[in-house]
């Protein structure tokens, strides 16, 4: 297939994952990389060898078909309708959104202008959560029945040079690293029926101990300490729990476990392509390490790969703006549920996304048009 020419919105520290990424896809090509300060955008052009533009001259590109989205969470919502309303797909990072209200707008101008949208996280895609998936398909742990998923830490300051963005509206760690767990659940369980949540904060203010910006004092605008449990419509129930206030932990990282009718599977880190995955049941002495049953573990951009393959074939794209928006819908409801405290009812349209073929991301980049569900 034709490669798909990609441009990107937004030059700071996750830029570099995606555009140091890119050539190792066949189904797109990132040419061109824009920013507010057009310094920052030339800086990154000529670090990767692309072009750089400002973000208008970008969105009036003919050649650039799909725009990923690099801005702050604030802003979301605002670029990725202006790159719709110029007739470009969009891929973003998480969160899709800063309120599901966005979101579900976002996906009505899509949806008008018959283009599509994705957002991160896209690691769900990778190796280790493929084979995780894998095992759970098979019946290896039999019925799924709950989840667990903790994330802690003791706040970005510590080493981010700019982490005002994490204490600000669209922050805070069930929205920053939240995404990554939920979207493996529902990647593993199906989409949610109800949630319920009690979330809090340690300070009002934090003291960054990063360069370049050492000692200067943030506000917090945002809960810090976040739980919840998430109903899934397959009856599972899943445990969640994300924080920037716990100092220290004995718990394994990640915490991340699937418990089924049978057995046991250790999820892998949500937040990487690879990891080890190991299962325990009735047919195991203990813990069995299972081998990879997918390929890719490059990082960063095979979201991006999955949308150039639905514009291009008939592929199924699985990193969709369905999935994001409920997955948004279920963080938010998290802390809907405590402000209301009672349990937040789900209405996001989703389905759990199909399983991928073993070989993603090869297949469809050259004259293949199956879509490779399973």
């Amino acid at each position: 297939m034709k490669p798909v020419d990609v441009g990107i919105v937004g030059c700071g520290t996750i830029s570099d994952a995606y555009l140091s990424n890119a050539d190792q896809f066949d189904q797109y090509r990132i040419t061109t990389c824009a920013d507010i300060d057009r310094d920052r955008a030339e800086s990154k052009a000529a670090e990767y060898d692309v072009a750089a533009a400002d973000v208008s001259e970008l969105l009036e590109d003919p050649t650039i078909e799909i725009v990923v989205n690099l801005t702050p969470p604030t802003v979301h919502a605002e670029v990725c309708t202006q790159v719709l309303e110029a007739g470009k797909h969009v891929y973003t990072e998480k969160p899709f959104a800063t309120t599901v209200e966005d979101a579900e707008a976002i996906l009505e101008t899509a949806a008008e202008r018959d283009l599509l949208v994705g957002s991160a996280p896209d690691t769900f895609l990778g190796a280790g959560l493929q084979t995780c998936r894998s095992v759970l398909d098979e019946g290896r742990i039999g019925r799924p029945i709950g989840a667990t998923a903790i994330w802690t830490s003791p706040g970005h300051e510590s080493w981010h040079p700019n982490p005002d963005l994490y204490y600000r509206e669209g922050g805070g760690p069930l929205f920053d690293m939240g995404p990554y767990y939920v979207t493996a659940l529902v990647n593993l369980l199906g989409p949610a029926k109800r949630v319920a949540g009690s979330v809090g904060r340690a300070a009002d203010e934090r003291t960054i101990t990063s360069e370049p910006r050492h000692g200067e004092t943030i506000d917090v605008e945002v809960p810090t300490h976040e739980a919840g449990v998430v109903d899934f419509e397959s009856g599972a129930i899943a445990n969640v729990l994300t924080s920037f206030d716990v100092q220290d932990s004995t718990l394994p990282w990640p915490a991340f476990e699937l418990y089924g009718t049978e057995g046991t599977i250790r999820l892998t880190d949500p937040n990487e392509f690879d990891g080890t995955v190991e299962v325990s049941g009735h047919d195991t002495d203990g813990w069995e390490t299972v081998p990879h049953t997918h390929e890719y573990t490059g990082g960063r951009g095979a979201g991006v790969a999955d949308m150039a393959l639905a514009i291009r074939t008939d592929w199924d794209q699985r990193t969709s703006g369905e999935l994001a928006t409920h997955v948004l819908e279920i963080l938010a409801g998290i802390r809907s549920s405590s402000d209301e405290s009672e349990y937040v009812t789900l209405e996001a349209d989703c389905e759990r996304p199909p399983a991928l073929p073993s070989e993603f991301p090869v297949v469809g980049s050259d004259s293949s048009t199956d879509s490779g569900d399973e």
